[in-house]
């Protein structure tokens, strides 16, 4: 399963890259490059055996009133509002999250960056405090379980994508792409 949301990721941010490089290279928004990028995911998965999940930009469920939320390396509990995710929106209680994404621009700070990453982190642990409560009815109280976490950082200058992967509350994979 995760060759393939891999392989979709991948596919999209390949034709991201090749069809919108005067786009990204004029200098929008993250905002604008993820609503971007968000239509090739959408397109990748919809023929794929995830066709039934949604991509969503800056989205955050709110249930009940109470956003959702991750617990940090410290236990500190973060509201969280991911740049992109694909998700069953809580149709698919055994795997309701799939990606995760984070975008920066080489430009944005350390600091920035690093709170993005450790975001991934905690996206895609398995649960926290090793406990994962499934009970095919209920989701955890903390957001978890993405399959693939992705750091997506935009060099405009050098004309460069750097990708980082995160799987199981951990980095795996990096790697550059030229566009």
């Amino acid at each position: 399963m995760i060759q393939e949301i891999v392989g979709i990721f991948e596919k999209a941010s390949k034709g991201f890259l090749q069809e919108q490089k005067a786009f990204i290279l004029s200098g929008v928004s993250e905002r604008s490059l993820c609503g971007e990028l968000m239509k090739y995911l959408a397109k990748e998965i919809s023929k794929t055996n995830f066709s039934k999940y949604h991509v969503d930009v800056e989205y955050n469920r709110n249930e009940g009133g109470k956003l959702k939320t991750i617990k940090n390396d410290k236990e500190v509990v973060i509201p969280i509002t991911c740049d992109i995710i694909v998700h069953s929106r809580g149709e698919n209680i055994n795997q309701d999250n799939l990606i995760a994404i984070e975008m920066k621009k080489s430009s944005n700070s350390k600091a920035e960056k690093d709170k993005d990453r450790e975001r991934l982190i905690a996206l895609t642990k398995d649960s926290f405090d090793n406990i994962w409560s499934y009970d095919g009815k209920t989701f955890p109280e903390h957001v978890c379980r993405y399959q693939l976490g992705v750091y997506y950082e935009i060099n405009l200058e050098k004309r460069l994508v750097e990708i980082e992967y995160y799987m199981k509350g951990e980095f795996q994979d990096y790697y550059i792409v030229k566009f």
